[in-house]
């Protein structure tokens, strides 16, 4: 359908070298844009996403940086607009999970957690927002958590949660800031999804207790954040702006 082509888009997607991040990236090469991947320096997806988005006939571009650092990041668009000609899409999946009682938590641990989860969102979609403005045209989708808006039993991870909701607060402020400028931003909060970090051996009966409390009785893959990413950013949500969007297998009905 032509309200889902993404066809003359550029995308810049962070996080795009593994995860959720790399899935979508491809996905919105498969909807038609060009795409530029912003990792850590080294990231060994990189390379993986630039291939499957050349095999699909779209133009990929690899940049490297930590979303911590705002040079980095404007250094990152600033390709982005001279190597693909523009810049209309932004996905900001780049981010750190971990877990620790609130009690012993180490103030470096819950600072790092703010500095990538939410600090990071807000100077990605700062760089980004700062060219899309330029041209009064623009969609950015910030991926959050459900863990944004419920507190995942057996799970002591309040810095986590709080970065989550901090992302979502952050969307929804930005949407509405930038609402008569042209420029959407939403939110997807994921459920338990199969990332490479849910797939370590060390967490396999953490992933039976997870797929166990979803509704749908599994995690979900990756790819399924595709469809949720292109609808945000195309045509079809053309009125859709400041919403979190919950794709998480009906975890929070429950």
């Amino acid at each position: 359908m032509s309200l889902f082509d993404l066809a003359g888009e550029v995308a810049f997607v962070t996080g795009a070298g593994s995860g959720i991040g790399q899935s979508i990236a491809v996905g919105l090469a498969e909807a038609g844009a060009d795409v530029a991947l912003f990792d850590l320096p080294g990231s060994r997806g990189l390379e993986e996403t630039k291939a499957a988005i050349a095999s699909r006939g779209r133009k990929a571009l690899v940049t490297e940086g930590n979303v911590t650092d705002a040079a980095a990041l404007a250094a990152a668009v600033d390709r982005t607009v001279a190597d693909l000609g523009g810049l209309t899409l932004a996905v900001n999946c780049a981010g750190i999970a971990n877990a620790a009682p609130a009690e012993d938590l180490p103030f470096e641990q819950w600072q790092k957690m703010i500095d990538v989860n939410l600090t990071g969102v807000f100077l990605s979609c700062q760089a980004e927002g700062r060219v899309m403005l330029k041209n009064g045209k623009g969609a950015i989708v910030n991926i959050a958590s459900m863990s944004g808006s419920i507190v995942n039993r057996g799970l002591t991870q309040a810095h986590y949660n709080s970065s989550k909701a901090g992302v979502i607060h952050l969307s929804k402020s930005l949407a509405m800031e930038w609402v008569e400028r042209g420029i959407r931003v939403n939110v997807i909060s994921p459920g338990y999804t199969l990332t490479p970090m849910n797939l370590r051996p060390e967490v396999a009966e953490q992933r039976k207790i997870f797929e166990r409390e979803t509704p749908m009785q599994r995690m979900a893959t990756p790819d399924e954040m595709v469809g949720p990413a292109v609808f945000l950013l195309s045509r079809a949500a053309s009125f859709v702006t400041g919403v979190d969007l919950l794709v998480d297998g009906g975890f929070e009905c429950w």
